[in-house]
């Protein structure tokens, strides 16, 4: 590392889709440069593989560096202010990580700020920056995560067996229920979405021997989303799914949502896991974004849940999604560098680690 050299921020966001790595400069003066390793970052009985994330993270570094300076030093010759990873997984598989990266970061980059973040935390950072306010990030799974600045809540997350509800599995398994239905010639069954079951996964009767041995199978659920979206103008079956996704993402968004008049408390919500926004003179609602594959799917989702929003969150306003969860390690990595970091640390959702204050 050189003495006085400029500091550099690097952010990272680990996914099943593999792990992807930017590096720019602190005060954000250039832009950042970016790299993909397409190999997603092992897991095992320790939880995510700081192993295997190091081998991967510093070489992209070094590259990263060599782009961003026009390959005048690697990246061993620049001084990283603050690294953020994010990470699938991380609030209930980041112990290795939380264990190890400090000290091999320390080795190898001379000791940078470091935040360990659930991805969720980063796809909030990504869509409202240092905001409070509420994120739903909906893809094959989904979670709700919302802030006051005090202090965090989160609503569903629970995976494809016990919630992630109106995510794309969900709407895939229930669009190829109702597929099923009609093979049987069960009440609310839906010839169209059985038309679509066959075409993409051939014979109804194969469809238990295709999933079930599958490791997959959220994603192979989720792979039928947009099969129903296709259905739901013409088909009343599938436009209901959709409808009943939407009810259960708006429910999650109020769930964590805070009101303006809660910024900076960490107040809770009430047992019902709302506030009554339309008697409370407490005031407005906060920002409430939507990131993630999802919700690409369009008016077919989009036009009931904004209805849906508007009856719970009826003073929220609805904003897009500045930024992905690699623009939000990055925003990250960059306030803790200015010692700016306003959103709430966690044990496992945001842990920071140099900065003094600690994780939680």
């Amino acid at each position: 590392m050189t003495p006085g050299a400029e500091a550099y921020v690097v952010g990272v966001d680990s996914g099943g889709s593999g792990l992807r790595v930017a590096l720019g400069t602190a005060d954000a003066s250039v832009p950042a440069a970016t790299t993909v390793c397409p190999e997603p970052v092992r897991t095992g009985p320790g939880g995510i593989d700081a192993d295997h994330l190091l081998g991967r993270l510093l070489p992209a570094v070094d590259r990263l560096t060599r782009d961003v300076t026009g390959g005048r030093v690697s990246g061993g010759a620049v001084r990283v202010a603050a690294l953020v990873v994010g990470a699938a997984g991380m609030a209930t598989l980041g112990d290795d990580l939380r264990a190890r990266l400090p000290r091999a970061l320390a080795a190898s980059l001379g000791g940078p700020l470091l935040a360990l973040a659930a991805d969720g935390v980063t796809a909030y950072a990504g869509a409202l920056g240092q905001r409070p306010g509420a994120v739903v990030a909906g893809g094959t799974g989904m979670i709700a995560l919302g802030t006051d600045l005090g202090a965090w809540r989160r609503a569903d997350g629970w995976g494809h067996l016990l919630g992630d509800s109106g995510s794309g599995a969900w709407i895939g398994r229930e669009g190829l229920d109702a597929a099923l239905r009609a093979h049987d010639g069960r009440r609310g069954g839906s010839p169209a979405l059985l038309a679509r079951l066959r075409a993409v996964f051939g014979p109804a009767a194969g469809l238990p021997g295709l999933l079930y041995p599958r490791a997959d199978r959220p994603a192979l659920l989720a792979s039928f989303a947009p099969e129903v979206a296709a259905c739901a103008e013409e088909d009343a079956v599938a436009a209901s799914i959709l409808r009943r996704a939407a009810t259960h993402i708006a429910e999650s968004a109020a769930a964590v949502c805070p009101r303006v008049g809660d910024f900076g408390t960490g107040q809770r919500p009430t047992e019902s896991g709302t506030r009554d926004r339309t008697t409370d003179s407490g005031g407005e609602a906060a920002e409430v974004a939507l990131t993630g594959g999802l919700f690409r799917m369009g008016d077919p989702l989009l036009g009931p849940l904004r209805e849906e929003l508007e009856q719970l969150l009826p003073h929220a306003s609805l904003v897009p999604a500045a930024g992905d969860p690699l623009a939000g390690s990055l925003l990250i990595a960059r306030a803790l560098a200015r010692s700016d970091l306003r959103l709430p640390r966690h044990p496992t959702l945001l842990h920071v680690v140099g900065d003094g204050l600690g994780g939680s």
